[in-house]
């Protein structure tokens, strides 16, 4: 189907999960992905705790926890819809980074603004939203046109930062791991 992954392939099958409680969603809703069959690895070489991170058991049936945020729907066909690594959890509600970074450019006049949506820890809200951009916003008209089309008011950032360059990999594509560091390293410098 058409803006899906598909199906499993043959001796796999997919389980969607509450990330949290690992309980099995219905059809149609969004949740983490599992993956399961004789491909899945037995573990990592001598890290016992990574292998744990990763292989969840379940009615007797080893499951691979992909980090993906998807759903199946009535005929099996799997769509991907994030990343939970793309996630904050704030105030106990989870928030899609890849979603605020959306909104941020659709309240933007500008075409070609470019820019990424990181978390950092928060003593208050557990996570909080720094956003980094590749030239100068104005948050006061960019949270107005965030709050004009009724987004979650916890997706509005805490902090707007104006940086040269944003961090790319090799690829051309963000490299979220820098973004975090330099997030955390303008924090730093701010407080």
């Amino acid at each position: 189907k058409a803006g899906t992954v598909g199906m499993a392939l043959p001796g796999s099958s997919f389980k969607i999960v509450d990330p949290e409680s690992f309980e099995e969603l219905p059809s149609g809703e969004a949740g983490m992905v599992l993956i399961g069959g004789s491909q899945v690895m037995k573990g990592y070489l001598n890290d016992p705790d990574k292998t744990d991170d990763v292989i969840k058991t379940i009615d007797g049936t080893r499951w691979y926890i992909t980090g993906d945020k998807g759903s199946l729907d009535e005929d099996g066909y799997l769509t991907i819809v994030d990343r939970y690594s793309r996630f904050a959890k704030i105030a106990g509600e989870m928030i899609s980074l890849s979603l605020v970074e959306e909104t941020v450019r659709n309240g933007c006049d500008s075409e070609d603004l470019e820019v990424v949506a990181v978390s950092i820890p928060d003593v208050k809200k557990g996570e909080k939203i720094i956003l980094l951009a590749d030239q100068e916003l104005n948050p006061q008209k960019v949270v107005a046109a965030m709050r004009q089309n009724k987004c979650n008011p916890l997706s509005i950032p805490d902090t707007w930062y104006s940086v040269d360059q944003l961090p790319k990999l090799g690829s051309g594509k963000t490299d979220f791991t820098l973004a975090k560091e330099l997030a955390l390293e303008l924090s730093k410098e701010e407080n």
